[in-house]
């Protein structure tokens, strides 16, 4: 474990799983740290706490997903540490279905557009990956005689 933890991700898709695992960890500790900051972020506006209305559970929602966002980030770091190629593989087709599903949010107007940035963050991260990963299948070139 203690060669792992010291080691860098050893591939293309592993940097991409690498990078897109810190930042979900930074940003959900931010979650944890100061919630408004993270709302502002996300284009919502934060509401003052004195101001919440009585079964307002937007805190305890941000907190349970930006805990979620720094155990995701957590898996995301040691898979690309482990090169572990079949995760990189799993999460592109769910990555790109929460793309979709944020995105459908703000069209509908369930969400504001500065939620835009979460959704393409996602599909970018998984377009990144998928291109690394079909990168890294292709056969070797073979060096000129």
């Amino acid at each position: 474990m203690r060669s792992l933890l010291r080691s860098r991700p050893r591939s293309p898709s592993g940097w991409t799983m690498a990078v897109f695992g810190l930042l979900a960890t930074a940003l959900g500790v931010v979650g944890l740290v100061s919630p408004d900051t993270l709302l502002t972020v996300m284009g919502f506006a934060p509401v003052p706490d004195g101001r919440r209305a009585e079964g307002d559970h937007t805190l305890v929602f941000l907190t349970a997903s930006s805990m979620a966002a720094v155990n995701m980030g957590a898996y995301y770091v040691l898979a690309a540490l482990a090169d572990w190629r079949a995760f990189f593989r799993w999460t592109v087709p769910f990555r790109l279905l929460t793309c979709g599903v944020f995105l459908l949010a703000v069209a509908s107007g369930r969400a504001p557009a500065g939620f835009l940035g979460v959704g393409l963050w996602e599909g970018l991260g998984a377009v990144a990956t998928g291109v690394a990963l079909r990168y890294e299948r292709r056969p070797p070139r073979r060096a000129a005689a």
